[in-house]
């Protein structure tokens, strides 16, 4: 009775935290977004307040004008503009430098220069309306100025929910940069399909229509009454200019490739990429590659890629991931339903509690009442990820309209792995792959495993004596740009040491770049002593030859204490040989490696093998029969959380790894599974065919050698 009391007070005092965040959360939505006073406005800002301008947040980057910093020493306008002149100032010199200083706020705010110049649509109907940012909207703004005022490219692909501005945003970020910061930058606006190409045209005419003109030139400049604001190119009505800033604006269609072409372009925005389809000989990637070629990688230069996702494996989906991995010259970013203003319900306070006690209640729960419902655990997640308790309430209204979460995430993704809706059945439980993130890490070091003494090295032309003896000599040397990530190096002896402690694991993958990855792993079983899991201590991702790989993998298991070295081998038996690996030369390598290095794990033999006396097969073979098995065992490691993961890549692939219809298990198109299925064999290896690691008494207490033992029933060693 006691107990239950406890429990429920716990309950309730998580009910009163909820809502506390929830208040802070949603006060923290409606704070004051003033464009014109700079409150609450985008990036870093200071307060300036001085006599005769009215007080406002400007962005730091305008502290570095003379004429602000000079200001702001002097306390006043009057005071400033009399030590400028020597004289008492003028009413004419007080408005010459109010727009002045207009005119440098606006080449430093964008959202500035957007609420005080640029007129848009109103979706509402209505007069057109200054274009005043919303949330998503600075985020995204936020982004692109972080990487202007680095003085860096912009390049960011955009991955977004439905019906925020993106498109609009980028469209103005872009003008702004041509009518305001630098004359002659010329943009290429690519769209799906005409629809699309029209509606930007019809934008950059409401804004430029309405435009001073004055702030087209310099200032002191006189602008000619009888020239054009904008006026077309050619014959075309996808090209035109505005003659003052001496720059072009050209709107393309991916149904057009020849549209699309590029020149001599400075901005490119490509909108909704994942819907492009293939057209007569050309490619969205081929289309992407014209139009961009001709962008120079320098500053005030800016390619945005954006799009709502449209299924895996498309062209948008590998640049977004190749982005988010860091592997890209692009920025990732992306853009969640919750974020956005008008998805939410506005609640009464007691309707916030029930769904508070409603949220606590059912974290835990990882089934649904219905096909229309998602589970109190999913709800609860999108409460930890940020979602206001409003936009979870609007959040399961909606959800009752679809029959499938995948309709729904299509349309409303929480996350950029839920937006890449497919359609397959995820194999690995999302939550339990999140509460592995909380031990991955950037790896203590980087640099090469290897042999200083040995010019070769494969060590294929020295003899086997010869590399066991380099194998006694291995170290490893940091380089920054090293391919081994470690984590944690192997530790001193001392008196002590534990037995079975390290396992290696390969995936075989092929030479070329466009091969699988090859993929070394090393485990350490310390951690089992104290009833905790394995952990991931290094590892290598790359390309390379068979035979290298191979000795790569020797020597780091030599380095971490003559670890068990466990070698994919399926790949190296059924590969075509025409094909990126060496064919089948799985016998000839692991059998030469064995050679060298006696640690190498080999699988059980089967009866007929056993009857006929037949030698024994080194490697792990994956298939038919034991990839089920491999794959059960990691559901259950992630589900428990029995090991430690360090590579959020690795979770990443989880993440991206399906059941298809046909019952098969593998990666969604354009994504990988190299570093989980080293996970896969090495934990299924550690926890059913390895005895428990112990801590044994060195002879001498300073080194020694430790005669191995053999499980029982396992013929592996």
């Amino acid at each position: 009775m006691i107990t239950d009391r406890r429990l429920e007070a716990e309950r309730l005092d998580e009910v009163e935290e909820v809502l506390a965040e929830d208040r802070r959360r949603r006060e923290l939505a409606a704070r004051e977004f003033d464009p014109v006073s700079g409150e609450g406005s985008t990036g870093e800002r200071f307060r300036i307040e001085v006599g005769g301008l009215e007080a406002a947040w400007l962005p730091v980057s305008l502290r570095e004008e003379p004429e602000v910093s000079g200001l702001m020493g002097a306390g006043a306008v009057d005071t400033w503009l009399e030590r400028k002149y020597g004289r008492r100032p003028t009413q004419r010199d007080r408005e010459t430098f109010a727009a002045r200083f207009d005119r440098l706020r606006m080449l430093h705010d964008f959202p500035y220069w957007a609420a005080t110049r640029a007129y848009i649509k109103n979706k509402r109907g209505g007069d057109d309306m200054l274009f005043r940012l919303n949330r998503p909207q600075r985020r995204f703004v936020e982004r692109l100025e972080s990487m202007r005022l680095a003085g860096r490219p912009i390049r960011l692909i955009l991955l977004k929910a439905r019906q925020w501005g993106g498109s609009t945003c980028s469209q103005l970020y872009m003008a702004w940069l041509q009518l305001v910061h630098q004359r002659g930058l010329n943009s290429l606006i690519i769209a799906h399909q005409a629809v699309g190409s029209e509606e930007i045209k019809d934008m950059f005419d409401r804004m430029i229509l309405s435009y001073p003109a004055e702030l087209l030139h310099e200032p002191g400049e006189r602008p000619d009454k009888k020239e054009k604001l904008v006026e077309g190119v050619g014959r075309t009505r996808t090209m035109f200019r505005v003659p003052a800033r001496n720059c072009k604006i050209k709107v393309g269609t991916a149904e057009r490739p020849d549209s699309c072409r590029g020149g001599d372009y400075s901005l490119v925005h490509c909108s909704e990429v994942s819907i492009w389809k293939k057209t007569l000989g050309k490619t969205p990637e081929q289309i992407l590659r014209s139009a961009c070629s001709g962008v120079l990688l320098q500053p005030m230069t800016m390619i945005v890629y954006e799009s709502t996702a449209n299924g895996t494996g498309n062209f948008f989906h590998r640049e977004y991931e190749a982005a988010r991995r860091g592997e890209s010259q692009f920025e990732s970013m992306f853009v969640s339903w919750y974020e956005i203003e008008q998805y939410s319900i506005h609640q009464s306070e007691e309707a916030r509690r029930r769904l508070a006690e409603r949220l606590v209640e059912g974290k835990n729960v990882e089934t649904s009442v219905s096909d229309r419902a998602q589970p109190g655990a999913y709800l609860w997640w999108l409460w930890e990820k940020g979602a206001t308790l409003d936009a979870i309430a609007w959040y399961i209204a909606e959800r009752s309209k679809y029959s499938d979460h995948g309709l729904m995430a299509a349309e409303y993704p929480s996350d950029d792995v839920e937006a890449f809706v497919h359609s397959g059945a995820r194999v690995f439980d999302k939550y339990r792959v999140e509460a592995l993130r909380e031990d991955c890490s950037i790896p203590a070091l980087r640099g090469e495993i290897d042999i200083p003494s040995a010019s070769d090295f494969s060590g294929c032309y020295h003899s086997d004596s010869d590399r066991r003896r380099m194998l006694g000599s291995v170290t490893f040397r940091p380089v920054d740009s090293g391919g081994w990530q470690i984590w944690k190096e192997p530790e001193e002896r001392g008196g002590l040491r534990t037995t079975d402690r390290y396992v290696t694991v390969v995936d075989v993958g092929g030479r070329s770049a466009k091969a699988d990855w090859s993929v070394i792993v090393v485990f350490d079983r310390t951690p089992m002593l104290e009833g905790r899991g394995p952990e991931v201590v290094a590892q290598w991702r790359g390309h390379t030859d068979f035979d290298i790989l191979a000795w790569k993998a020797a020597m780091v298991s030599a380095y971490y204490d003559n670890a068990l070295l466990v070698i994919e081998s399926n790949t190296l038996e059924t590969r075509d040989p025409d094909r990126d690996t060496d064919g089948n030369q799985s016998g000839f390598i692991l059998n030469r490696l064995r050679d060298v290095y006696e640690n190498l794990y080999a699988r059980r033999p089967s009866e007929e093998e056993i009857a006929h006396g037949m030698p024994r097969r080194f490697g792990f073979h994956t298939n038919v029969a034991t990839k089920p098995m491999i794959i059960a065992t990691l559901v259950k490691v992630i589900r428990e959380g029995l090991y430690t993961e360090r590579d959020e890549g690795c979770l990443d692939e989880y993440l991206a790894y399906e059941r298809r219809q046909n019952g098969s298990y593998g990666a969604i198109a354009g994504c990988h599974d190299d570093l989980l299925m080293t996970r896969a064999i090495g934990l299924h290896i550690i926890f059913h065919e390895m005895e428990p690691p112990r801590r044994v008494q060195i002879s001498g207490g300073t080194g020694g050698v430790l005669t191995r033992r053999r499980p029982s029933g396992f013929g592996g060693w």
